[in-house]
């Protein structure tokens, strides 16, 4: 028997219309500021289709483009200015940055309620403590998907393949959270196989594409593809898609899966800071 497919794109488009009463509702209108610095044409694409995304809901949206060659105190400037503009609810600086730039101090440089990535250190240790306002985009879109399949986590064993801050830790922390039981795992994790084996729900984000094969997969295990690369011009995601979908449960494709999650959720973030920020006034 073939695994249920969930529907990514359609779980998002769904969420989003939501989210859009609740946008023409708000007292403000919700902005979003972007900082885009340097020629990444994969993060143009990105900042463009979260500019279009954010728009279509009725939320505003301004990018602030620098050069290949920005100063760092350039960037750092012009995020105290939309720290303290209050008409900016979310900030977000589309990573990778140019390799001069500091990556750490322009993240940390954002104010906190305005964090709407979630990626400064205070937000990092919020989650573990299951006390931050929001969490990352994508683990958080992780866990709206695993809801729609799944009503109660609280002991199921959850196996996360990859440790970055954006996707891994922050994944780990909000499974927790949910009274599951965790193990990270990465691409040079032994006896990867037998541990995945065991997982109740697999969440693979390390970016090695068709790594997972049918065998390491448990029958009707939930099974959430977050990596994504691009192979022989087609998009491809950690996951043998094909080959796992005959064991497991439930399965995100790649693309259609995860991916549209994100954007919808870096734009409830920036509501939610919204709704935070004028509660504070």
């Amino acid at each position: 028997m073939s695994a249920q497919i969930i529907d990514g794109k359609k779980i998002a488009e769904r969420f989003r219309a939501d989210l859009a009463t609740k946008v023409a509702l708000c007292p403000k209108q919700p902005k979003l500021a972007v900082i885009l610095a340097g020629n990444d044409e994969a993060s143009k694409i990105y900042v463009r289709n979260k500019k279009k995304a954010a728009e279509e809901i009725g939320m505003a949206c301004e990018v602030f483009n620098f050069p290949e060659d920005v100063e760092e105190n350039e960037i750092i400037a012009l995020l105290g200015k939309l720290n303290e503009d209050a008409s900016v609810h979310g900030i977000i600086v589309q990573l990778p940055l140019p390799k001069h730039l500091n990556e750490h101090r322009i993240l940390e440089s954002v104010k906190t309620e305005k964090d709407v990535d979630a990626f400064k250190q205070f937000m990092s240790g919020a989650l573990w403590q299951n006390n931050a306002p929001w969490a990352s985009a994508t683990p958080r879109g992780v866990m709206y998907l695993l809801k729609t399949v799944t009503s109660d986590l609280s002991g199921k064993y959850a196996v996360v393949i990859g440790c970055s801050n954006i996707v891994g830790k922050p994944m780990a922390a909000m499974l927790l959270n949910e009274e599951c039981t965790v193990t990270m795992t990465h691409i040079k994790t032994q006896n990867l196989p037998e541990i995945l084996r065991m997982a109740d729900i697999v969440i693979s984000a390390c970016g090695c594409p068709k790594l997972i094969k049918k065998d390491w997969i448990k029958k009707g295990a939930i099974v959430l593809d977050v990596g994504i690369t691009r192979v022989d011009g087609r998009l491809c995601g950690d996951v043998d898609f094909d080959e796992v979908k005959e064991v497991a449960g439930f399965i995100t494709p790649v693309p259609g899966g995860v991916g549209p999650m994100t954007i919808v959720m870096l734009l409830q973030n920036t509501y939610d800071a919204c709704l935070k920020q004028m509660a504070s006034l």
